[in-house]
C-alpha cells in the first residue's frame, strides 16, 4: 500500500458539473466475485475503507487524459475520475482496462458501442478508419457536414477524433482560418465555426491539448468569433490581448506555472464567454472541458503552494506599510483568486493550504486590509475572510482571542468586521448581509470545540460579550433612546433588522451570556421601541426577538419583562393595528396563545392584571378569554389550596391504576347480572378495597363536610341529568373558576321519577342514589369506555344511617359531579 505509483484521488461529477473529491487511496485491479468480472478497487489510505469498486465493462468508454487521469461514466449521469500521483501508475491501470476490453493501450479512449445499431456497428467496424477530405478552402462545407454527421455516433466520434489527431488536421484548419480572414470570406469562416465547435463536442483531451497550446488557442478563439447566428462577430481576441492584462503582482519564476495560468484563464474564458450555452444534449459532451479546467486549477494551486519564496514575498508586501495602495489592491485580488482556486483541492490538501496561509500571517494581513478606505479592497478582503471562516472558524476565533490580549477593542479584527457591517453604504446592504452570516458562524456554539483543557464555547463567548457585543448593539441603542426610533429610514431599518436577527440567534443558542447582557443593559425594552417603526418588517423583527425570549420559559426573563412592563409596547402595537388581519396581528396573538397553552403563570397573571381592560373586547379569537380563565383558575387554587391538593391526589390515584386491573374491572362491570342492577346497588370492584384508604380518606371527608355545610346554607339541591347510551354512570370530579361547588350526577331520564332501573334498561346498570349499607359510600370516576377510577369515602356509621334515610326520599341527592358555579 506504500506504492506511490498507485496512489490516486477519486472524483465524481456532481449535478453542477463540478468535480467532487471522494478521497485519496490506492488503486488495484482484480476479479470480484460479486460483480462477476475484473474490477477497479480503491481503498482509502487513511483507514483502508473501500472508496471505489467499479467493474470494467467491455462497452464502457474509458478516457485517458493528461497522462495521469482516467475518466469514465458509470451510468448516464454518473461520471468518475481517477487522478494518479504518477504517470507510471496511470499507464499500469490503463493497460489493465485495455486488456479487459481488448484494446490497444496506445489509444486514449476505448470504444462505446452501446448506442449503435447492429447494422451501423457492422458498417463502422468493416471500415478501418475515417478518411477526412483534404484540408482545402473549397471543401470546408464538406468537412463541416462530416463533423456534424459523426457527433451522434460514439464510434464515429472516436474515429473522427483519431483522424484529426493523427493527421495534424487542426493546425491545417487554423491555417485556412487565416486565409479566410484575409479574404474576408464569411461563408468559409462560418463553416470553420461549425467545425471547431464540433471538435469541442468530441470531448477528447488529446485534441484539447492541441487546441489550447500557446500557438493555437488564439486562432481557435478567432474561429469561434464567427457564429452565423450572431452579427456582427464578437471581438474576443481583442478583449484577451488588449483589455485583459496579466499582472504578476509577485514575479513568477517558473515558466511552466506561468504558461499554465495563461492557458487556464483563456480556456475558462472560452467555456464561459465564447462557446454558446450548451443544450441539454450537448452538456455531457463538454465534461472533458470541465475536467481540463478543474485539474489545471489543482496544479496551479499546488505549484504556488510549493513555492515558499513566492508566498513569503506576497505576505511581506501585503503587510508592509510602504506598499502603495494600487499594489496592495492587486495583491489582495490575487490572494482572493488564489483562495477561490483552492476550493478545487481535496480536503487534506485544502487543510494544508489554509494552514500554510495561517502560518504566513493571513489574518493580521486581513486586519490591515480591512482598515483601508478602498471599498473594492475591503470587499475582496471580506471574500477572503469568508473562505477562512467557512473552512475553519476555530482558527479565526483563536486568533481574535489572542489579539485581544495585545490590542484595544477598537482595532480587533472581529470589531472591524462588525463596523463594516454597520457602515455598509449599499442601499440593499449586500455586504452587511454577508458579514452578518460570518459573525453568525463565528458565534455558533455548534461548531465550537471542547477539549479536556479548555472549552472554546466558554472562552470565546466570554470574550465576545466583553469586547464585541457593545459594538454590535451600538446602532440599536443609539436609535432607541425615546419612545419611537430616532431614525426610521429604510437603510437604518434594514441594518437594525440584521442586528436583531443576530441577537435573536444569540438568545436561542447562548445561555447566561446573552441573558446577563439583555437584563443588565435593558436590551429588550430598547428593542421594543422598534415596534413603533413605520417599517413592518422591523417591528416584526422586534416582536420575534421578544417571542424567542418568552419561548425559553425562563423565570429570570419573565421577572425582567414584568418588572419593566414590557408587554405595553406589544399591546399598543396590537391596538394600533386595529382590525387589520395581517402578520402583525397574527404574530402578537400567537405570542399570547403560547403563554396560555404553555400555562406560564407569572406572565398570565401579569397580562390579565395590567392589560385585561384593553384586551377584553377582542372576541374574534378566544386567546384572551382563555388567558382570563387561566388567571381565574390560578386565583381559585391560591384561595383554596386544599382543593388543589385534593385534585392532585385524585389525579395521582386515577392515573396510577394498573392496566390489567382496569381490564378486570371493566369486564366485571359489563358482566354484572341485570338482576343485581335492579337492586340499585353500585358495583364496587373488590380490588379497590385493598388500597390504603387512609392515604386519601381524610382530605376528602373534610371536603365533603364543607360541601354539605355550604349546601345546607344555600338550601338548594341541584339535579343535573344527561340521557346516555349504553354506558356506565359517570361521576366526574371537575373544577372551574368559581368557589362554590355542588354535586350532580349523570343518569338515565327514567331515574328522575325515582325508578332504580328496570331489567331491560341497558342505560342504567345501577342507580347512584341507592347505595347499600354493606358498601362504602363511593364516587366512581369513569370515562365513556368504562370504569377508570374509584375513590373510597370514609366509613361512618352515623353518616351511613343519615344517607340511607335520604336515599329513600331523594334517589339522586347530592352525589356526583363536583362543579363550581
Amino acid at each position: 500500500m506504500t506504492d506511490t505509483r498507485r496512489r490516486v484521488k477519486v472524483y465524481t461529477l456532481n449535478e453542477d458539473r463540478q468535480w467532487d473529491d471522494r478521497g485519496t487511496g490506492h488503486v488495484s485491479s482484480g476479479y470480484v466475485e460479486r460483480l462477476k468480472g475484473m474490477s477497479l478497487l480503491v481503498r482509502a489510505e487513511s483507514d483502508g475503507s473501500l472508496l471505489l469498486e467499479s467493474k470494467i465493462n467491455p462497452n464502457t468508454a474509458y478516457q485517458k487524459q493528461q497522462d495521469t487521469l482516467i475518466v469514465w461514466s458509470e451510468a448516464e449521469n454518473y461520471d468518475l475520475a481517477l487522478s494518479f500521483q504518477e504517470k507510471a501508475g496511470c499507464d499500469e491501470i490503463w493497460e489493465k482496462i485495455c486488456q479487459v476490453q481488448g484494446k490497444d493501450p496506445s489509444v486514449d479512449i476505448t470504444q462505446d458501442l452501446v448506442d449503435e445499431s447492429e447494422e451501423e456497428r457492422f458498417d463502422d467496424m468493416s471500415s478501418p478508419g475515417l478518411e477526412l477530405p483534404s484540408c482545402e478552402l473549397n471543401r470546408l462545407e464538406e468537412i463541416a457536414e462530416l463533423v456534424a454527421s459523426s457527433l451522434p455516433s460514439p464510434l464515429r466520434r472516436e474515429k473522427l477524433a483519431l483522424a484529426l489527431e493523427n493527421e495534424g488536421y487542426i493546425k491545417k484548419l487554423l491555417e485556412i482560418f487565416h486565409v479566410c480572414e484575409d479574404l474576408e470570406n464569411l461563408e468559409g469562416l462560418h463553416h470553420l465555426y461549425e467545425i471547431i465547435k464540433g471538435i469541442f463536442l468530441l470531448n477528447r483531451t488529446a485534441l484539447f491539448e492541441v487546441m489550447f497550446s500557446e500557438e493555437c488557442i488564439m486562432d481557435v478563439i478567432g474561429c469561434l468569433e464567427y457564429d452565423p447566428s450572431l452579427s456582427p462577430s464578437r471581438k474576443h481576441r481583442e478583449f484577451l490581448t488588449k483589455t485583459a492584462k496579466f499582472k504578476e503582482v509577485i514575479p513568477i519564476s517558473d515558466p511552466e506555472l506561468k504558461q499554465k495560468i495563461h492557458q487556464t484563464y483563456r480556456v475558462q474564458y472560452i467555456q464561459d464567454m465564447v462557446l454558446p450555452t450548451p443544450s441539454v444534449f450537448e452538456e455531457n459532451m463538454l465534461s472533458t472541458l470541465h475536467s481540463f479546467i478543474f485539474f489545471n486549477k489543482v496544479e496551479i494551486v499546488g505549484m504556488l503552494q510549493e513555492d515558499e519564496k513566492f508566498l513569503t514575498e506576497l505576505f511581506a508586501q501585503l503587510t508592509d506599510e510602504a506598499t502603495d495602495e494600487e499594489k496592495r489592491q492587486e495583491l489582495v485580488n490575487f490572494l482572493k483568486e488564489f483562495c477561490a482556486f483552492s476550493q478545487t483541492l481535496q480536503p487534506q490538501n485544502r487543510d494544508a493550504f489554509f494552514k500554510t496561509l495561517s502560518n504566513m500571517g493571513i489574518l493580521p494581513a486581513l486586519e490591515v486590509i480591512l482598515g483601508m478606505d478602498d471599498a473594492q479592497v475591503r470587499s475582496a478582503a471580506t471574500d477572503i475572510f469568508s473562505y477562512l471562516v467557512e473552512y475553519n472558524p476555530s482558527m479565526v476565533r483563536e486568533f481574535v482571542m489572542q489579539e485581544a490580549q495585545q490590542n484595544d477593542d477598537d482595532i480587533l479584527l472581529i470589531n472591524l468586521i462588525i463596523e463594516h457591517m454597520i457602515c455598509d453604504t449599499d442601499p440593499e446592504l449586500g455586504g452587511a448581509v454577508q458579514l452578518m452570516g460570518l459573525l453568525r458562524t463565528l458565534v455558533d456554539p455548534e461548531n465550537m470545540l471542547a477539549t479536556a483543557n479548555k472549552t472554546e464555547k466558554t472562552e470565546f463567548l466570554g470574550f465576545f460579550y466583553k469586547h464585541c457585543m457593545h459594538v454590535l448593539t451600538a446602532p440599536l441603542l443609539a436609535n432607541t433612546t425615546e419612545e419611537k426610533p430616532s431614525k426610521d429610514d429604510f437603510q437604518t431599518a434594514q441594518l437594525l433588522a440584521l442586528i436583531l436577527e443576530l441577537l435573536t440567534f444569540c438568545v436561542e443558542h447562548h445561555t447566561y451570556h446573552i441573558k446577563n447582557y439583555i437584563i443588565n443593559k435593558d436590551i429588550l425594552r430598547r428593542v421594543l421601541v422598534l415596534m413603533a417603526s413605520k417599517h413592518a418588517f422591523l417591528a416584526l423583527c422586534a416582536l420575534r426577538f421578544k417571542r424567542k425570549i418568552i419561548g425559553l420559559k425562563d423565570e429570570f426573563y419573565n421577572r425582567y419583562i414584568m418588572k419593566s412592563f414590557l408587554f405595553e409596547p406589544v399591546v399598543k402595537a396590537f391596538l394600533n393595528n386595529g382590525s387589520r388581519y395581517n402578520l402583525m396581528n397574527s404574530a402578537i396573538i400567537e405570542m399570547f396563545e403560547f403563554i396560555r397553552v404553555e400555562d406560564i403563570k407569572s406572565l398570565t397573571a401579569h397580562v390579565i392584571e395590567n392589560y385585561w381592560k384593553a384586551l377584553e373586547d377582542v372576541d374574534y379569537v378566544q386567546t384572551f378569554k382563555g388567558l382570563k380563565l387561566r388567571f381565574e383558575q390560578q386565583r381559585e387554587r391560591q384561595d383554596n389550596p386544599k382543593l388543589d391538593s385534593m385534585r392532585s391526589i385524585l389525579r395521582n390515584h386515577r392515573y396510577r391504576r394498573d392496566a390489567r386491573t382496569l381490564e378486570d374491572e371493566e369486564e366485571m362491570w359489563f358482566n354484572s347480572d341485570e338482576d343485581d342492577m335492579e337492586d340499585g346497588e353500585a358495583v364496587v370492584p373488590p380490588s379497590d378495597k385493598t388500597k390504603n384508604d387512609e392515604d386519601i380518606m381524610d382530605p376528602i371527608s373534610k371536603f365533603m363536610e364543607r360541601k354539605k355545610l355550604k349546601e345546607s346554607e344555600e338550601k338548594e339541591v341541584l339535579l343535573k341529568t344527561n340521557l346516555s347510551g349504553r354506558q356506565s354512570p359517570s361521576f366526574k370530579l371537575s373544577f372551574s373558576s368559581g368557589t362554590k361547588t355542588n354535586l350532580t350526577s349523570q343518569s338515565s331520564a327514567s331515574n328522575l321519577s325515582g325508578s332504580p332501573g328496570s331489567p331491560g334498561s341497558p342505560g342504567s346498570p345501577g342507580s347512584p342514589g341507592s347505595v347499600s349499607k354493606s358498601t362504602s359510600q363511593m364516587a366512581a370516576i369513569t370515562t365513556k369506555g368504562g370504569l377508570v377510577g374509584l375513590v373510597d369515602y370514609p366509613d361512618d356509621d352515623e353518616e351511613d344511617d343519615e344517607d340511607e334515610d335520604k336515599e329513600e326520599t331523594l334517589p339522586l341527592s347530592k352525589k356526583a359531579k363536583l362543579e363550581s358555579s
